[in-house]
């Protein structure tokens, strides 16, 4: 009976103890692995996104535009190529237009938080070099 009891009790305080030692908040990452709070690498990484989907937008209008002018080269294909040429480019414009936007959010949060900490310390120069001392005798 207690060879029992104690199956059944060993599982769920091990249970417990493993949940209670997990991390209730991990930290914020994005899909790259980049802190949200690091706007200068957000901004690189949603750039080179954007201008991978570029490049593909522009292979895929190449080819389709391929497939248009010469649909005799891809025969009984060409319809599917064409039909799936055109799917990428929606998508691939869409993935441009949401890295540009992305960009665009992130340069700006970027240089705010630069402004921020430039006026932060503008803000203590002026408090080091305040005109009335705060201490006495500290004209030296």
């Amino acid at each position: 009976m207690k060879a029992l009891q104690f199956s059944v009790l060993l599982p769920a305080l091990m249970l417990t103890l493993l949940t209670s030692c997990a991390q209730l908040h991990p930290p914020v990452m994005s899909e790259a692995g980049i802190a949200h709070h690091d706007h200068d690498a957000l901004v690189r990484y949603y750039g080179d996104l954007a201008g991978e989907a570029k490049v593909k937008l522009q292979e895929n209008k190449k080819l389709l535009e391929e497939c248009e002018v010469h649909p005799y080269y891809f025969g009984w294909q060409g319809q599917d190529l064409r039909s799936h040429s055109s799917a990428n480019i929606r998508r691939y414009e869409k993935i441009l237009e949401e890295s540009l936007r992305h960009v665009d959010l992130h340069r700006r949060m970027a240089n705010e938080q630069k402004n921020r900490i430039n006026q932060t310390d503008i803000d203590l120069e002026r408090d080091f070099t305040a005109a009335d001392p705060e201490y006495p005798g500290a004209e030296l």
